[in-house]
């Protein structure tokens, strides 16, 4: 697989765009002035605990207090068989060193965790930890266990040494890129410790690596054939990172000179366009509708103009088919995370639901983040789940329309005309003015002076007095103003 890693960078945000055979396959975003937490750790203070809820409010310097769970309390996991209460771990004014998990999203503070846990590019050092574990998704039993024995070699005897995961990309790493990371981590670690007893609290203590970084240490795979950067000192702060801990993947960092942008050479620019869409096309002329709300998010399978060749099953079925893999791809485009309902053309026969949740699954295993799928329920819905740490394409990108208040949908313009007539009527019971005038948008005036001017001059005659109209080209179609001269 071909596999290019593109990045953009101005003084206002970094862009990547992942790219497989040429086709987008993800994309991140980070704003200078916006930039993500997940990662950081902070010296936090309890503001308030609810044993209700088991959980803690707890304040970390930013302008929401954050979120602490009893299931991310470290030492309710590490001993999950016996439950603890937080009210007994924890009470008010107390420092407490805090790792978000999870961005402020929406209305929602961060989301923290008392467990911290420093990435490097091989190793996933958990100082609080003792034992060893290896990525899932290194498969194979001997394999992984060669890889636990070889990192306890490099480390001190006993249980002093801390915990750590290896990941997936240490499956090929040298000896020396291991002993290179564990000593990265541990530095990390000794530098957060020392500025936990000096700084005074609400204060950071780590700062993960921003975005361009983080492609050096967790979006390059053995796979990446080159990873491409539009800037001269972001080139050569990745160069030096890359020669430093992960010098695999300096070879592959190329500066890019061209006259065209290079997020335009590729198409990514369209594709981010295209990302921010509700419909989403199907090669063979079907499509999905994809709905976003805080809550979840649905995707919609429906068969358009496509009628094929046999049956209507059969037609049904490779609609359904090619959907799988368009699904799995703009999860990863736009980010989308939380719960996922997908409602699939229904399918009578149970081998082709069978075999469309297995190519479900398959398309899924590309993702980097967590995805969890079940199979389909009485009503022929597929959940999916996606572990959710930074916010989506869409809500970066994107903010409530002002007109609709993010429904999607305003008034008619005859909607509009009616609550006037209507408000113009309460006015008149309540106050005694000379002439009534209405400040309306354009299209709610133009139906005033037309379909609605028998409504409009009944009324005045009811109510005995003129009513004047006015055009406000800054209104839209929703907004109206009664004014009583």
């Amino acid at each position: 697989m071909k596999e290019h890693i593109l990045i953009n960078v101005t003084p206002q945000e970094t862009r990547v765009a992942v790219t497989e055979e040429g086709v987008v396959q993800e994309l991140h975003i980070e704003r200078t002035a916006q930039r993500g937490i997940v990662g950081n750790v902070y010296l936090g203070v309890v503001k308030r605990v609810l044993p209700g809820m088991q959980s803690a409010f707890i304040e970390i310097g930013l302008e929401r207090a954050a979120f602490l769970h009893i299931a991310d309390v470290i030492e309710q996991r590490q001993h999950p068989s016996e439950p603890q209460r937080i009210e007994r771990l924890m009470y008010e004014g107390q420092s407490v060193m805090v790792q978000v998990i999870k961005d402020p999203i929406g209305t929602k503070g961060a989301r923290l965790s008392t467990q911290i846990s420093i990435a490097g590019r091989f190793l996933v050092f958990l100082p609080q930890e003792h034992h060893i574990g290896v990525s899932q998704r290194i498969e194979h039993g001997v394999g992984r266990e060669h890889l636990r024995e070889r990192l306890l070699k490099m480390l001190p005897p006993g249980d002093e040494h801390g915990g750590y995961i290896i990941r997936t990309s240490a499956e090929h790493a040298s000896e020396d890129e291991l002993r290179a990371d564990v000593e990265y981590l541990s530095l990390i670690w000794a530098d957060l410790k020392q500025k936990a007893k000096t700084l005074p609290p609400k204060s950071m203590l780590y700062q993960d690596l921003n975005l361009a970084m983080r492609v050096l240490r967790d979006i390059v795979r053995d796979e990446t054939q080159k990873v491409v950067v539009d800037s001269r000192e972001t080139f050569q702060k990745m160069s030096e990172f890359a020669e430093a801990f992960v010098t695999n993947v300096a070879p592959r960092l190329e500066h890019y000179l061209g006259e065209r942008p290079v997020f335009e050479m590729h198409g990514v620019e369209a594709e981010i366009e295209r990302a921010l869409a509700r419909r989403v096309n199907l090669k063979f002329g079907g499509y999905l509708i994809i709905d976003q709300t805080e809550a979840m998010t649905t995707i919609d399978v429906n068969t358009g103009g496509f009628v094929g060749t046999r049956s209507f099953d059969d037609t049904i079925f490779k609609t359904n088919l090619e959907a799988t893999q368009v699904i799995a791809r703009q999860l990863r485009l736009r980010n989308l995370g939380g719960i996922i309902i997908v409602d699939f053309i229904d399918m009578d026969n149970a081998e082709h639901r069978e075999q469309v949740l297995h190519e479900l699954h398959k398309a899924m295993s590309k993702d980097r983040t967590k995805v969890t799928v079940s199979g389909f329920t009485s009503l022929g819905l597929v959940e999916i789940t996606r572990k959710r740490t930074r916010e989506s394409l869409a809500h970066i990108l994107c903010e409530p329309c002002p007109v609709c208040q993010g429904r999607g949908e305003i008034k008619t313009a005859q909607t509009a005309c009616y609550e006037i007539l209507r408000e113009i009527l309460r006015e008149a019971r309540q106050f005694n003015a000379k002439e009534y005038r209405i400040l309306a948008s354009q299209t709610v005036i133009d139906m005033f002076l037309d379909e609605e001017s028998a409504n409009l001059a009944m009324l005045a005659d009811f109510i005995g007095k003129p009513i004047s109209l006015q055009v406000e080209s800054a209104y839209t179609q929703e907004q109206y103003d009664v004014i009583l001269v």
